[in-house]
């Protein structure tokens, strides 16, 4: 990892982890793959191993990142998805050429093609995004409870009331922030 950007913040929803590469979107935005080797970087980490990545590519991952974020945003509040976010995301997921493939431990893994190029790593990507977004998987999409962050997330929880895209971030920054006002309410609680 190039330790001169931010931190990746990994989830195990592929799609949703991808729209995480932009952070606090209502507050001070954070890029996370501000360039074509982080993009790069972030692909690997994620099993998605491309050789390359010009400004044109991360140019259209960004516009597929935003595209999945509008979509999942829409169906989280149960509003129409935006057409030409649909567009994007469909553009995208025909455009590639991966294959799934079953591992010995019974998982699903993508497998790109021996020349492998960003386009095929997005069409994962917006594949992942197209079977939340449908409804196709157990769970459900949510908002982020951070009024800076509000992250379309994907909900597994057994009850489905997940208030925060990463507890380690955002609920940590929420749970910080009422203690700090529950210590200036009541100073002597300290004692």
């Amino acid at each position: 990892m190039r330790a001169e950007f931010p931190d990746f913040r990994l989830g195990n929803v592929l799609a949703t982890s991808f729209t995480a590469t932009l952070t606090e979107r209502h507050g001070d935005a954070v890029e996370r793959i501000p360039t074509p080797h982080r993009l790069i970087d972030w692909l690997a980490v994620n099993g998605l191993a491309v050789d390359s990545c010009t400004t044109a590519q991360l140019d259209l991952a960004r516009e597929l990142r935003e595209s999945i974020h509008a979509a999942a945003t829409a169906a989280a509040i149960q509003d129409a998805l935006p057409a030409s976010a649909i567009r994007i995301i469909n553009d995208c997921s025909i455009q590639g050429r991966a294959a799934a493939i079953l591992t010995p431990e019974g998982n699903r893994q993508w497998r790109l093609s021996s020349a492998s190029c960003v386009e095929d790593a997005l069409s994962v990507i917006a594949a992942d995004a197209i079977s939340i977004i449908a409804g196709e998987r157990d769970g459900k999409l949510a908002l982020c409870a951070s009024p800076t962050c509000q992250a379309a997330f994907f909900d597994t929880s057994q009850s489905r009331t997940r208030k925060w895209c990463d507890m380690n971030t955002c609920g940590n920054r929420q749970k910080k922030a009422r203690f700090k006002a529950n210590q200036r309410k009541n100073p002597r609680s300290a004692e």
